[in-house]
């Protein structure tokens, strides 16, 4: 098995049920129909939460009051007393609450006297980030994944150019041709009942202790109240948990998610799909290079975002990703290797915020880790990953094949039977997008490599603004060194 606690994964454990929720309009949706039915505990984890974000959003992104989370959670705590409600948020810097409406201030302000618990968690090291996302209800039902709580994640698998639940009411963004505030974006997340649930909660307790130093009681055995709507086509599907935590004081480091990287990749037989905000990580370039050098070793097909979306992403992790993608181009030898960026039909932008595996049609990995250095030994992060083995294992396998044909059939706009059909006819799942592509299915494009210049090869040289743990978040020399390991010998370079 891939998933083997102790080394790859934190839990394993049996869901009776589980489902991808693919973009946000359905997570929001099934989160609401889930946290509505909770009898003893709702608890979220969040690197951001902004109150004033829609469920539902309508035209001009407005709604009801009782629609915005920070009413529905107060709502929540009016009705039913006994219900603990807890939220627990990054205390992020200034800057970077700068761009989600200054969530940390606006957050404190709403819940004031409200029977909502929020508490912003800065217990980390100095410069790393609290990155988890998990929604965990009852200890029961649990969501976890890659999608913070905002207004500028919504959106629908569709990704629409002109959607106007994603516009706001005329500004002069409209103006300057602008016709969305929000850019279209992509999200996976996660959803389980029962053990992984439960081990999710525990996830949630762990941190709260750490945040303020109370510890808090499981909630009493309650029968999962599964979201009305939402199919569950996973049964008795293995369900690993894995972290990634910065050492910092007494708390050790911990790079499970790391591990499953390094495990997947190496026993990929078929095909490696990645959809991730980044690719910068000297330590998996060298993992997927490795098997792109082999003869018989698989596809690797990479969907990222064109370009990054703030400016200090462009200038630190856009380079880098230059540097991990010709890095896999060299290592190509047999024409094995595509990397992507998706656009609207009107050739928009999407931003891809997924961090989302697919290996072969046995494991499915949703997370909040990214593929750079910092979600490797540096930031807190979680992520939720399906094996298909045991009794279940054929069901879940072929459930594993048809989201990786469903995620590209939305990418092209098409639908999923043509998708099977190009891959089986040119043998693999690149040659087959290649084929549809050339067919005039052109919403996927090959990531552009610019050329970098000075500043550009200064900052994917010393991974400027992406550490790798403690040790080198504050002396960048360590870190060239250690990339240079990286890319060199693999993981017990990054380690030493």
């Amino acid at each position: 098995m891939l998933l083997e606690p102790g080394t790859t994964c934190w839990r394993r454990e049996t869901a009776g049920r589980a489902a991808l929720l693919i973009d946000m309009a359905d997570y929001f949706d099934a989160a609401m129909k889930a946290m509505a039915k909770a009898r003893h505990t709702v608890h979220i984890l969040n690197w951001a939460f902004e109150p004033q974000t829609l469920f539902h959003p309508q035209p001009g992104c407005t709604g009801p009051q009782g629609d915005r989370i920070g009413n529905f959670l107060k709502t929540l705590a009016k009705t039913n007393p006994k219900l603990d409600i807890r939220i627990l948020c990054w205390k992020s810097a200034l800057p970077v609450a700068a761009t989600q409406n200054f969530f940390p201030l606006a957050d404190r302000k709403e819940f004031i006297a409200s029977g909502v618990n929020f508490v912003l968690d800065g217990k980390l090291p100095m410069g790393a980030s609290h990155h988890q996302k998990v929604v965990v209800v009852d200890d029961a039902i649990a969501f976890c994944g890659g999608g913070d709580i905002g207004p500028d994640r919504w959106d629908t698998a569709l990704h629409l150019d002109d959607d106007p639940r994603r516009e706001k009411t005329k500004t002069k963004r409209r103006d300057k041709g602008h016709p969305n505030d929000f850019d279209s974006r992509h999200e996976a997340m996660g959803l389980v009942e029962g053990a992984p649930a439960k081990a999710l909660g525990d996830l949630f307790r762990e941190r709260w202790t750490r945040a303020t130093g109370e510890i808090l009681d499981p909630p009493p055995a309650t029968r999962p109240a599964w979201p009305a709507g939402i199919a569950a086509p996973f049964k008795g599907v293995e369900t690993g948990l894995s972290r990634t935590v910065g050492a910092w004081r007494q708390f050790p480091e911990v790079r499970e998610a790391e591990a499953l990287h390094l495990a997947a990749i190496a026993q990929a037989r078929r095909c490696i799909y990645m959809e991730n905000q980044y690719f910068t990580s000297p330590l998996i370039a060298t993992a997927l290079a490795r098997r792109l050098g082999e003869p018989d070793g698989p596809e690797v097909v990479l969907i990222g975002t064109e370009h990054s979306p703030s400016y200090f992403d462009q200038m630190t992790m856009d380079g880098t990703r230059v540097k991990f993608i010709e890095r896999l181009k060299r290592a190509d030898r047999h024409g094995r290797f595509q990397s992507y960026s998706p656009v609207t039909t009107l050739g928009r932008i999407i931003i891809v915020h997924a961090k989302l595996t697919i290996i072969d049609d046995r494991l499915l990995r949703i997370g909040s880790a990214n593929i750079n250095n910092r979600s490797m030994g540096f930031d807190t992060e979680c992520d939720l990953s399906f094996e298909a083995t045991g009794p279940a294992g054929r069901g879940n396998r072929a459930e594993i094949a048809r989201l990786r044909t469903r995620l590209l059939a939305h990418w092209l706009g098409c639908d999923a039977a043509t998708v099977e059909a190009a891959v089986r006819r040119a043998g693999g799942v690149g040659a087959g997008l290649e084929a549809l592509r050339l067919a005039g299915y052109a919403r996927l494009r090959p990531i552009e490599l610019k050329p970098l210049g000075p500043v550009g090869e200064t900052v994917a040289d010393y991974h400027l603004g992406d550490p790798y743990g403690p040790a080198d978040s504050w002396r960048p020399w360590r870190r060239k060194r250690l990339s240079a390991g990286a890319g060199r010998r693999g993981r017990n370079a990054v380690t030493a």
